[in-house]
């Protein structure tokens, strides 16, 4: 009757412990793929400065970009470019990415480099200065206000562009487009000229576009 008791309670914990090893056994498994394989996303947060030039022969925007990759595994970057996301705006194309620099007020020791694909490891974070513009026949001048504008990416493991971060740009700094400098990317005006030099120095720009011929883009439709 003992051992007919004892093979019995036996019996009994036989499923507790095959639950028990199944839950490790599965934990052991996620963790190793939390830690080692995950595939993350990339995660970014709006600038606060940027650095500006607008001629009619070419257009310039450097913007400090941190791309943080959530997951464990690299995440391949082939492009980037900025896109403008106002109804006014429809037929403005992106403004592509033209090269990386190592800071971002521009000087004479500024480095520069090509665009090229590159890897953020698994966990981790990039701190980039990225430059997207455009060049002679491609005008863009900007009107004096604030744009809703977001950093896109082509990823190496999945199709189309990727939205990283959205923010406002405040064209209304650019106060003088014809030097590349640097400014804060904010609403008040914290230092020297306000939105009416940008105003004028912008409209003088775009003038200069259409005299010649050109169509500068990225401005207000005007009605007839």
């Amino acid at each position: 009757m003992f051992s007919l008791t004892v093979a019995t309670e036996q019996q009994s914990s036989l499923p507790a412990a095959a639950f028990v090893a199944a839950c490790a056994l599965v934990f052991t498994v996620a963790s190793f793929w939390w830690l080692n394989a995950r595939q993350g996303r990339l995660k970014s947060w709006e600038p606060l400065t940027f650095a500006g030039a607008v001629t009619v022969s070419q257009s310039r925007l450097r913007f400090p970009v941190v791309l943080y990759n959530t997951g464990a595994k690299p995440i391949v970057v082939r492009d980037l470019r900025l896109a403008f996301h106002d109804d006014e705006l429809a037929s403005t194309a992106p403004l592509p990415w033209t090269s990386s620099r190592s800071h971002l007020r521009p000087d004479g020791n500024d480095e520069l480099k090509m665009p090229a694909a590159f890897a953020v490891p698994g966990r981790a974070a990039e701190q980039l200065f990225i430059e997207f513009g455009t060049s002679k026949p491609r005008h863009f001048v900007p009107d004096a206000r604030p744009y809703r504008v977001t950093i896109e990416a082509l990823v190496g493991h999945k199709e189309g562009w990727r939205l990283i971060v959205a923010f406002t740009w405040h064209a209304d700094r650019l106060v003088n487009p014809g030097s590349y400098i640097a400014y804060r990317n904010l609403s008040e005006v914290v230092e020297g000229a306000g939105p009416d030099a940008a105003l004028r120095a912008l409209d003088a720009v775009a003038s200069s576009v259409i005299a010649q011929g050109g169509t500068p883009e990225g401005r207000k439709r005007k009605d007839p």
